[in-house]
């Protein structure tokens, strides 16, 4: 019983009363974090499409396949092209990076005008949902409601009251922990995950204590297999 959970527990905003079916509408203000921008990363993937010449992307306009592999940005911020060779594009903003390589092949070819993508904008969830893994992030960014989603939801092991959020940012990793039951859930919920960030789940009491028991279990079975013989040989004995 000192493992059961409450309402408040699984119900997200329950502080908020919004899941009421009385509730009145209400607007909350989540605010402004700027204008965000990707900037292109070593390791990334990126994807070309050359409107006029497509033997020179990754893929072209025609194609009916979606590209999934790219070419690799190295570890020292270059991207090796056909004909250009090596362009370092790390630090920048995709219409940047599209910009000075549309500028590189001009040198050699007629209206060269290209599309990049990058392929790897994902951000990653753990512990207690019911589809852990990448979700990507095809707008560049997402709120943290709509990156669970993605996740599948939360199960029903979920802490909803300590959610962790990790942000690497250059050389730190920020953290950050949510509460989606209180009072300020809704703003919560809307925070902006992006491109590297990390959501993880923690399980809650019921989690813990069901491996608990699990664990004790096979030691029980065990210790009654082993104690059985013994108990039928002295039934046995007394009859």
């Amino acid at each position: 019983m000192a493992g059961c959970s409450t309402k408040s527990d699984l119900v997200l905003f329950h502080d908020t009363n919004v899941s009421s079916e009385e509730a009145p509408k209400s607007v909350t203000v989540i605010g402004s974090e700027g204008v965000y921008e990707y900037r292109i990363r070593p390791h990334d993937r990126i994807s070309i499409t050359m409107y006029n010449h497509p033997e020179l992307g990754t893929t072209s306009v025609n194609s009916q396949r979606e590209d999934t592999t790219g070419v690799l940005v190295d570890s020292k911020g270059y991207v090796r092209l056909p004909l250009v060779k090596s362009i370092h594009i790390a630090g920048l903003t995709q219409p940047a990076a599209q910009a000075k390589i549309e500028r590189a092949y001009k040198a050699y070819l007629e209206n060269a005008e290209l599309n990049l993508q990058v392929l790897n904008k994902r951000a990653y969830v753990l512990g207690e949902v019911n589809k852990p893994g990448e979700v990507n992030l095809y707008n560049e960014r997402a709120t943290l409601l709509q990156v669970l989603a993605g996740a599948g939801d939360l199960t029903n092991y979920a802490n909803r009251h300590a959610i962790v959020i990790m942000k690497p940012r250059k050389n730190t990793v920020e953290t950050q922990t949510v509460d989606l039951t209180g009072a300020n859930s809704i703003k919560m919920a809307n925070l902006m995950i992006y491109p590297g960030d990390t959501i993880y789940v923690a399980p809650n009491g019921v989690r813990a204590f069901n491996i608990g028991v699990n664990e004790v279990t096979p030691v029980f079975d065990l210790a009654g297999k082993i104690t059985q013989p013994i108990v039928n040989v002295e039934y046995l004995r007394d009859r």
